[in-house]
């Protein structure tokens, strides 16, 4: 009996070392990347055309400058024009930054981060103060 148990053991114990590791190993390459801060903001500023079709931008009086999207309103019919937009933060991460710095690797301002604007308001239909 005890050659039995031994027998079993000599099989068992490879076998089940085996499939905890390939467990342990898929839990530390599942882990996800860490997400995008998402907060909401509010900046006003004089709104201008961006570096990519759809987006625009926006230096705030702080003197950040926010590249600009909305699905909901229509930025293009106030460009050139001092506006307060409201919308929800999105800052890269350190993978998507590097991307985009290549990608632009322009002499332009560099965006502080990302906002998607669900409103707008006009302050003045120029920028000039």
């Amino acid at each position: 009996m005890s050659h039995k148990i031994a027998k079993l053991a000599f099989w068992l114990i490879p076998i089940l070392c085996l499939s905890l590791c390939s467990v342990v190993l898929m839990a530390q390459t599942a882990a996800p990347e860490k997400k995008a801060e998402k907060s909401t903001q509010t900046v006003t500023g004089c709104l201008q055309k961006g570096d990519e079709a759809g987006e625009f931008s926006i230096t705030g009086e702080d003197g950040k400058t926010w590249g600009l999207r909305s699905t909901s309103v229509k930025l293009v019919d106030h460009l050139g024009h001092k506006v307060t937009v409201t919308g929800s933060t999105t800052h890269e991460t350190k993978a998507e930054e590097k991307k985009e710095g290549q990608v632009e690797n322009a002499g332009s301002k560099t965006e502080y981060a990302d906002l998607t604007v669900t409103t707008l308001k006009m302050v003045s239909d120029s920028c000039s103060k």
